[in-house]
């Protein structure tokens, strides 16, 4: 019988291979997860989606999917619903991560696209409208002071790289913090600082999560509808920005989409 280490060096170099074989086959299956309502249907007009009547979800989850082809991609758009109680957006990180998982075991996606709106610091160089390509993601309210654990609740994850999509449709790029508030806390502002974020959500790193737990590659795409460090109340600037940044958001996924046709992981 071969020794152990022998056994595991073969499985880690199997999984390098199918790793490298994924990088050269053409992307065909793309998951789209996106949190608001308003932010999802300009995507599914867009890209002619159809919603699924016959759910590949769990019964009396208010997940919704919109799907279709578009070029020679298979895209299905994956929105949380409304919540049953309250009738208001399925926001936050235990939908995020819960939708990602169910769509990564349905769909086998080849990548998975997180759109969506987010808040921006200025003082890191974000202003109203810009679209940031996230170069990193990480949790800013979990906070575990113990030793370890509390490199496990930031969760710090660098993102899948796209340095092509960066050069070629000229994106800013920056580190991404997440939150179920969407306003901000001291606690949080110091903590969004430790994680050298330029832009904050309440989603990214929950599906970052979720896709690193399949290895499934996933990018970030957030678009800034008001400032952390502004002088406008934060209800106020999301509320008055939204239509408008929600189409600067379209657009730039669709770009994004537009430019995966076609291509290979390791062209992105």
């Amino acid at each position: 019988m071969a020794p152990q280490h022998e056994g595991t060096e073969v499985v880690a170099e199997e999984a390098e291979a199918e790793a490298a074989d994924a990088d050269k086959k053409l992307i065909s299956n793309i998951v789209i997860v996106i949190a608001m309502q308003t932010e999802a249907l300009p995507l599914v007009q867009r890209f002619q989606l159809m919603e699924d009547p016959d759910t590949v979800f769990p019964k009396g989850v208010p997940w919704v999917r919109y799907h279709g082809i578009y070029k020679d991609l298979r895209i299905n758009l994956i929105w949380p619903g409304k919540d049953p109680i309250w009738g208001v957006d399925s926001v936050g990180t235990i939908t995020a991560s819960l939708v990602t998982f169910a769509s990564i075991q349905e769909l086998k996606p080849d990548l998975i696209i997180n759109a969506g709106t987010s808040r921006g610091f200025q003082a890191k160089g974000a202003c109203i409208g810009d679209v940031f390509l996230a170069s990193d993601v990480a949790f800013h309210e979990r906070r575990l002071p113990i030793p370890v654990f509390d490199e496990y609740g930031i969760g710090a994850r660098r993102t899948f790289s796209t340095p092509n999509i960066l050069r070629e449709l000229n994106m800013k790029t920056g580190k991404l913090s997440t939150g179920d508030s969407l306003d901000m806390s001291p606690q949080d502002e110091a903590l969004i600082i430790a994680n050298d974020a330029t832009v904050k959500d309440m989603e990214g790193a929950a599906v970052a999560y979720a896709a690193d737990l399949f290895s499934v590659p996933a990018i970030f795409v957030k678009a800034v509808t008001d400032l952390v460090d502004g002088d406008k109340p934060t209800a106020e600037e999301f509320l008055q920005n939204m239509v408008a940044v929600t189409a600067t958001l379209d657009q730039a996924v669709t770009n994004i989409v537009d430019f995966i046709s076609g291509k290979c992981l390791s062209e992105l």
